[in-house]
């Protein structure tokens, strides 16, 4: 009787063609190293939760007529839309605030937009004169910033403000980054105080004072001039580049009397009402929130903005001027990766060392290196599973 051979048929095949599987492995572990570079590296997925906020301000309202004119109007139209899972609502003081929240299998986008449409259904309900309109709004995780830079230094605040405007211009160039947020700067503002006794006296209104200065702040198109067989477009340009010609703007009362501007008022070169602070060591510092674009990768966002620093520290800023990183989330993503790394390489010194002793140097170090082949067909996969 003839004896019949068992065998596995995919190891047999490997055995005579191990020139190919040498071949195929090494185009694994290089699509696998490929893979693990281009994967975006971040310390939380990207969540996306259906819920939108209707937020509403009108000073100087009570909760209960808050809710009445406003709260109550916007729920009637939004409780409408399709796929709306739970309503609430919230009505204090001069404010307003409607939670709608939607199934979790509604698109945020058209969520939102359906919710945007229905608050314009319902403006023509809610008072005219609204001290700021309904803000539609996303819950959206990637807003929150995954690094802080602080700037501080012996130094006048406007002067900090112009080193952090350069920071936030250089670091909203990059396609990882959504925008920069300063908090703690003074954003200037230039202040027209109207003497009311000498508007009066002049036969002036605040009407008279605003369309002067919004005809002479303008830019005017002069048409178009041929010069040199080439027709050049022509404009005025008016608009204000110092406090000097507000000071002059010519105002003419209804008498007839020609009057400046700062014959009536005071101009002032100032900055606005602060409404955010920053604080680093108990001083006062700017800082600029980045905040990351979504599905990109954390640790190259925080490698840009650490080097765009460092090459303004060198070549632009003062040595007066400090700046200090904090918040940096792509650190404890580093200590992961960091980790998985000396997890593959121990895991393939230990396999090898303990089949050293029973399978020979050469059998150890082939199956040892199933370690590190197996997380790179992982890598591979991640990304066509999402």
């Amino acid at each position: 009787m003839k004896d019949l051979k068992k065998e596995f048929g995919p190891t047999t095949w490997s055995i005579k063609n191990r020139t190919a599987v040498f071949v195929m492995t090494a185009i694994i572990t290089l699509a696998g190293i490929l893979s693990y570079l281009a994967l975006p590296k971040t310390k939380f997925p990207d969540i996306v939760i259906p819920t939108i906020y209707v937020t509403t301000v009108n000073a100087g309202t009570s909760p209960k007529d808050m809710e009445t004119l406003i709260t109550k109007p916007l729920e009637k139209q939004i409780k409408g839309i399709s796929g709306v899972k739970k309503l609430t609502s919230n009505s204090l003081q001069d404010f307003s605030n409607v939670i709608v929240e939607f199934n979790t299998d509604v698109n945020v986008s058209e969520a939102k937009q359906k919710v945007k449409d229905a608050v314009d259904k319902a403006r023509t309900d809610l008072p005219q004169t609204l001290t700021r309109e309904p803000n539609v709004q996303e819950v959206n995780f990637s807003d929150i910033p995954v690094l802080y830079v602080n700037i501080s230094g012996d130094m006048e605040i406007n002067r900090l403000k112009q080193y952090a405007d350069e920071i936030k211009d250089r670091c909203e160039s990059l396609k990882e980054i959504t925008r920069v947020d300063i908090v703690g700067a003074l954003e200037r503002e230039i202040q027209i105080n109207v003497d009311k006794n000498k508007m009066e006296s002049a036969n002036l209104s605040l009407g008279d004072i605003q369309r002067a200065i919004a005809f002479e702040n303008s830019t005017i198109s002069g048409g178009s001039i041929k010069m040199d067989e080439v027709r050049r477009n022509i404009a005025v340009k008016g608009e204000f580049t110092s406090v000097e010609m507000l000071d002059n703007i010519v105002l003419r009362s209804q008498s007839g009397a020609i009057i400046y501007l700062k014959d009536v008022a005071e101009i002032k070169d100032s900055y606005k009402e602060k409404e955010s602070y920053a604080r680093l060591e108990h001083e006062n510092v700017i800082t600029l929130n980045i905040i990351k674009r979504a599905g990109e990768n954390l640790i190259e966002t925080s490698d840009k903005v650490r080097g765009i620093v460092n090459d303004l520290e060198k070549t632009r800023f003062p040595s007066s001027l400090k700046v200090t990183l904090t918040g940096d989330q792509s650190s404890q993503t580093r200590t992961t990766i960091k980790d998985l790394i000396n997890t593959i390489i121990i895991g393939f010194i230990l396999v090898t060392f303990i089949l050293l002793f029973f399978m020979g140097t050469t059998n150890a170090l082939f199956v040892a290196m199933s370690v590190p082949l197996s997380c790179a067909i992982a890598f591979i996969l991640l990304p066509t599973i999402g």
